[in-house]
C-alpha cells in the first residue's frame, strides 16, 4: 500500500510539478480575453507564402539594374530605346544600391562597402568642421580688428592733457 502511494506521488510530481519547475508557465490570461483558435496547416502555409512574397518584394524594390538587369532591359525595350552600356556607366549607383548589392554578396563584400560609407561621411564631417573653424577664425579676426580700430580712434579723438 505504501509503495503505491509513493509511486503515485512521484508520478504526480513528475507529471505536474517538475514540468512547471523546468518550464514555468506564464500568468493566466484575464477572463475577458478570448483565445484565438489555432490555425490549420492550410492557413499556416498561406501565411508563410504571403510573408515570403512580401519579403522577396521588399528586396527587389528600387535596388537597381545590378540585381534585376532583365527587368531594366525590358523597360528600355518597351520605351523603344536600345540597350546601351554607356548610360549605365554614366550613372554611378547610389549608396543604397551599393549596399544592397554588397549585402547580397555576404559579409566579405559588405564590410568594405560600409567602410567606404563611413569614410565618406567622416571626410564630409571633417571638411565641414574645417570650414566652420576657418569661418569662426575669420569672424574673430574681424571683431579684433574692429576693436583695435575703435581703440585707435578713441585714443586719437581724446584731447591730450599737458602738464
Amino acid at each position: 500500500m505504501k509503495v503505491r502511494v509513493v509511486c503515485r506521488k512521484v508520478y504526480d510530481y513528475i507529471r505536474y510539478d517538475l514540468r512547471e519547475i523546468a518550464f514555468p508557465s506564464s500568468l493566466p490570461d484575464p477572463p475577458h480575453i478570448q483565445k484565438r483558435p489555432k490555425l490549420t496547416w492550410r492557413d499556416n502555409l498561406f501565411i508563410l507564402k504571403k510573408a515570403t512574397r512580401l519579403y522577396c518584394a521588399s528586396w527587389v524594390r528600387d535596388i537597381g539594374p545590378d540585381l534585376r538587369p532583365d527587368d531594366y532591359a525590358k523597360d528600355n525595350e518597351a520605351n523603344g530605346e536600345a540597350k546601351t552600356t554607356s548610360s549605365a556607366q554614366e550613372k554611378e549607383p547610389s549608396v543604397v544600391e551599393d549596399l544592397a548589392v554588397a549585402a547580397r554578396g555576404g559579409m566579405e563584400t559588405l564590410r568594405p562597402a560600409l567602410q567606404r560609407v563611413y569614410m565618406t561621411r567622416a571626410s564630409a564631417y571633417r571638411d565641414a568642421l574645417k570650414s566652420f573653424i576657418q569661418g569662426y577664425q575669420e569672424g574673430v579676426q574681424q571683431v579684433m580688428e574692429k576693436k583695435e580700430e575703435s581703440k585707435t580712434q578713441s585714443e586719437g579723438n581724446a584731447p591730450k592733457k599737458s602738464t
